[in-house]
């Protein structure tokens, strides 16, 4: 398969010294086409820093990613902005949903806003899955943290993006709801050849992935890959 996300040596350093804070300190990695991905690490880890910088949502210090083909970092800000509503579905933890929009019009503002068509076939066995057929006009301030979660969900993976970004994808669910979800993520990767990189604490989650990256300090610790090519056993954070 292709590569369809290369980040090489990237970094995010804040402050100086003798206070410099090394967010990120040399990350590089490759993704390809279909692939799922789990980056999974502590608290302050960098985790989210990483996944901030493959989304374009963030600058590094240095460094590149390259999606598709194309340095993210070279393009103008509308570029960036078309190119990942374009490419790339977002889960945050914080869920971003715009408030004064109801939770139908928050899942497909990213096809609206681009100027496509709702398959609504696709959309409705999103919204099935998810258990939201009852909460669709519902704005995000009466929806629970659950629901909210899945409304973000349906959101991203609405539009066929190439690439899902998902942070903590299941940390405001229960443990059945989030079986189902990351059923959903890795099935609909499958049925349109996307590719998922998810953050998460959890190691029995991370390990449903294709391939496990860890993250300590910035930097990247090891990998199930790593472990597999040397005959060592998958780790993960307790």
């Amino acid at each position: 398969m292709n590569v369809i996300l290369k980040a090489t040596d990237l970094k995010k350093y804040y402050g100086t010294e003798p206070n410099l804070t090394k967010a990120l300190d040399g990350v590089s990695l490759e993704v390809k086409q279909g692939e799922f991905v789990s980056i999974i690490g502590t608290s302050g880890s960098g985790k989210s820093t990483l996944l901030n910088m493959l989304g374009g949502l963030d600058v590094p210090t240095s460094g590149s990613v390259v999606i598709r083909g194309k340095e993210i970092a070279a393009m103008k800000d509308e570029q960036l902005c078309i190119f990942r509503r374009r490419n790339i579905g977002f889960i945050f933890q914080d869920y971003n949903l715009v408030p004064i929009l109801n939770a139908y019009q928050n899942i497909i503002l990213p096809i609206e806003l681009d100027g496509n068509q709702v398959d609504k076939d696709h959309l409705d066995a999103i919204i099935h899955f998810l258990h939201l057929e009852k909460k669709l006009s519902n704005r995000p301030g009466s929806l629970s943290g659950g629901q909210q979660q899945r409304v973000a969900i349906a959101r991203a993976l609405a539009s066929k993006p190439a690439i899902i970004l998902a942070d903590e994808p299941t940390g405001n669910l229960d443990s059945k709801t989030s079986q189902d979800v990351l059923n959903l993520l890795k099935v609909s990767c499958r049925q349109f050849q996307q590719t998922l990189i998810m953050i998460t604490h959890n190691p029995e989650i991370a390990l449903m992935a294709d391939r496990m990256i860890r993250i300590e300090d910035g930097k990247i610790a090891g990998s199930t890959e790593e472990e597999e090519m040397t005959g060592g056993e998958r780790h993960a954070e307790q």
